[in-house]
C-alpha cells in the first residue's frame, strides 16, 4: 500500500499543475494518469490549443514553481478585442477594445501552447521530491472512507490517500466512481484549433471575431519562422467544422482569412487542425468523502474569454488554502470548498452559456442587439472595469 498527502488523478494541465503545487507546498503527492504526456509540438497527439493564463492563475503558477519555467515561452495578452462582422459580406460593424491598463499595470494575462504547459510542468514535477508522477498508469477503483481514501491503480497497486483529487477530465472515472451527477448542455458546436502566421503583426492584442456559428478568436503567439503568429480557435456549428477540417490546405486558407474578416491580411496555417466537441458541464457537487473534485472533473465551459483552465487554477488556489490550515481531506475543508467554488462556476457557466448562444445566432435582431452591447459595455467605463476585473476572476 503507497500512503501519500494528496493522490491526483489526472495528468493533464491542470492535475500536473496542481501536483506541482501541493508538492511545492511539502505535501507528499502521487498523480496518476492513464496516458503519457504529449510534450512536442509535432507530436502525435500534441494538444495544439492554448491558454491565456490570467493575473490570479499566474500568482498560483508562481507559488508552484512553475512561472519561471512559462514566462520566458508565453505572449502578453495587453488588450481584448472583439469585433462584430455581421455586416453585408461579413463586413466589420462594431469593434471595442478592452486594455489592461483600465484596470492594471500588468498584462490580463499570459498566452501559452497546452503542449508546452505540459512539457514544463512534467519537468518542474521532476524537481519536487515528495511528488511521484506516475504516466501509464489510471484509477481503477475509489474506496472511501472517514480518515483516508483508497484508489486501486492499473498498476496492480493501492493507494491511500488523505485527499483525492479528481482532475480526470469531463468524463472523470472518480465522478463516476463516487456517483457523483453531472449537467450537461449541449450546442451542437465543435471548434477547430489550430495556428496561423500573418503579414500584420498582433502587437498582444486577442481578437474575437463574431458572426454566426460562434466566435473566431486570435490569441498571440511569439513569432514563427521569422513571421507574427497566433492560435486559433474557430467555433462553428459541427457539420460545417467537419467540413473545414477536411478542406485542402489552399481552400482551409481563404476560408479562414475571409472568416477572419481579412484583419490581419492572409492567413497561413502554420500547424495541423484538430477538433474538438463544445459542451458546457457542471457536476452536482464538488466535494465528497475524502475527494474534491477540480478542473474538467467538476466544469466544463467553452473557449471563450479564457474562462476554462483559469477556472481550474482558482479550484486549485482555494485548495491548497484548505490544505494549509490542516487536514486537506478533512469535511470541514471539502464542504468549504464546495459551497467555494460551485456557486461562483455555476453563474460563470450561465454567463458562458448566454454569450456563446448569442454568438452562434445569426439572425438579424440579435446580431443588431450584440453590436450595440458591445458598444455599450465598452463605452460606460464603470461596467466596462467592473466586467474586466470579473472576466480575470480577481478576488
Amino acid at each position: 500500500m503507497i500512503e501519500t498527502d494528496i493522490l491526483i488523478s489526472g495528468g493533464g494541465v491542470a492535475g500536473l499543475a496542481a501536483a506541482a503545487a501541493f508538492g511545492a507546498a511539502g505535501f507528499r503527492v502521487l498523480c496518476v494518469d492513464p496516458a503519457p504526456p504529449v510534450t512536442e509540438r509535432e507530436a502525435e497527439g500534441a494538444d495544439l490549443r492554448t491558454t491565456a493564463l490570467l493575473q490570479p492563475s499566474v500568482e498560483v503558477l508562481a507559488a508552484a514553481g512553475l512561472w519561471d519555467r512559462l514566462a520566458p515561452h508565453a505572449s502578453p495578452l495587453w488588450t481584448m478585442r472583439i469585433v462584430d462582422a455581421t455586416g453585408p459580406g461579413g463586413a466589420e460593424r462594431a469593434r471595442r477594445d478592452f486594455v489592461a491598463t483600465d484596470i492594471s499595470d500588468a498584462p490580463f494575462g499570459w498566452n501559452l501552447p497546452n503542449w508546452l504547459l505540459r512539457r514544463e510542468m512534467v519537468a518542474r514535477l521532476a524537481e519536487l521530491p515528495g511528488v511521484d508522477f506516475r504516466p501509464g498508469v489510471a484509477t481503477r477503483g475509489v474506496l472511501t472512507r472517514t480518515g483516508e481514501a483508497i484508489v486501486r491503480l492499473s498498476d496492480g497497486t493501492q493507494a491511500a490517500a488523505r485527499l483525492l483529487v479528481a482532475a480526470d477530465g469531463r468524463a472523470s472515472a472518480v465522478r463516476e466512481a463516487l456517483g457523483i451527477g453531472v449537467r450537461t448542455m449541449r450546442y451542437g458546436q465543435k471548434a477547430l484549433a489550430f495556428a496561423v502566421t500573418h503579414p500584420v503583426p498582433h502587437e498582444g492584442v486577442s481578437t474575437e471575431i463574431h458572426r454566426a456559428g460562434g466566435p473566431f478568436t486570435l490569441v498571440p503567439l511569439p513569432d514563427w519562422q521569422g513571421r507574427p503568429s497566433s492560435a486559433v480557435v474557430w467555433m462553428e456549428r459541427g457539420p460545417e467544422a467537419l467540413r473545414l477540417a477536411a478542406l485542402p490546405v489552399p481552400d482551409f486558407e481563404a476560408a479562414m482569412t475571409e472568416r477572419s474578416a481579412g484583419l490581419f491580411g492572409p492567413l497561413a496555417l502554420a500547424s495541423r487542425r484538430t477538433v474538438w466537441p463544445i459542451i458546457s458541464q457542471i457536476a452536482e457537487r464538488f466535494a465528497a468523502e475524502r475527494t474534491a473534485l477540480m478542473a474538467e472533473a467538476a466544469h466544463v465551459v467553452p473557449p471563450i474569454g479564457a474562462q476554462g483552465l483559469n477556472m481550474s487554477l482558482a479550484d486549485l488556489r482555494l485548495l491548497l488554502e484548505l490544505a494549509a490550515a490542516g487536514d486537506p481531506g478533512r469535511p470541514e475543508a471539502l464542504d468549504a470548498y464546495h459551497r467555494g467554488r460551485w456557486p461562483e462556476v455555476q453563474a460563470r457557466i450561465a454567463g458562458i452559456d448566454l454569450l456563446n448562444r448569442t454568438s452562434m445566432a445569426g439572425m438579424a435582431p440579435i446580431t443588431d442587439l450584440r453590436a450595440r452591447g458591445i458598444g455599450l459595455i465598452h463605452d460606460i467605463a464603470p461596467l466596462r472595469r467592473t466586467l474586466m476585473r470579473a472576466g480575470l476572476g480577481a478576488r
